[in-house]
């Protein structure tokens, strides 16, 4: 697969897990519209991008190691699994998003510190890049700084192009899709976890047996 495409998979799969980022983008989307939204949610796209970055740079260092790779091979392969199971249950249950008391409607600059600093400190986030994401990233790549750029573009752009969907969706028919929207989300994650946890597993085969 084209190392963009990758890029752009791989963001969806981490955009599509409903922590407190996507719930604070439908939450100023439904209370102050589309323009916000998109603020806040541009905001997390640069800190997803950060930790992308931080991943890719140390990640293509230890990943030189053995035993770092059977580790990532084992035990990111393992909780892509889990991720996937996990999602495809909630795909099936009552999915219940909690309100968010906010303030009156801050400026574009606040809205996108927010963002990024809900992203940087979103514990979903931080589990998925330390667990998975830094050896998918790595994988994804041939080591080059072309490559690299390329992923981080198409990480980039996944990103930006979940945040332009969550935020008119939610803005435009969130209060009429409401939980039929939420377990959609959830169904794809699953599949898109499954799918990596696939990736992992067979490159982690090739390389180490």
């Amino acid at each position: 697969m084209d190392v963009f495409a990758t890029g752009f998979l791989l963001s969806l799969s981490l955009c599509l897990d409903l922590g407190i980022v996507n719930v604070a983008i439908i939450d100023v989307s439904l209370k102050y519209g589309a323009r916000p939204a998109f603020w806040l949610g541009l905001g997390s796209c640069f800190g997803d991008l950060v930790y992308a970055v931080l991943s890719l740079v140390g990640m293509s260092v230890l990943l030189q190691f053995e035993a770092v790779q059977w580790a990532t091979w084992l035990g990111g392969g393992g909780i892509l699994l889990w991720l996937a199971v996990k999602m495809a249950r909630e795909a099936w249950r009552d999915a219940h998003r909690g309100d968010v008391e906010h303030p009156p409607l801050p400026g574009h600059r606040h809205l996108f510190g927010r963002g990024l600093t809900l992203a940087l400190a979103s514990p979903s986030a931080i589990l998925w890049f330390a667990a998975v994401g830094g050896s998918l990233i790595a994988q994804a790549t041939d080591g080059s700084a072309l490559s690299a750029a390329r992923f981080l573009a198409g990480f980039f752009s996944g990103g930006l192009a979940w945040t332009v969907f969550i935020v008119v969706t939610a803005s435009h028919g969130g209060k009429l899709l409401g939980r039929r929207f939420i377990q959609a989300c959830h169904l794809l994650s699953a599949v898109l976890y499954l799918y990596f946890a696939g990736l992992v597993l067979v490159n982690g085969a090739r390389n180490l047996l």
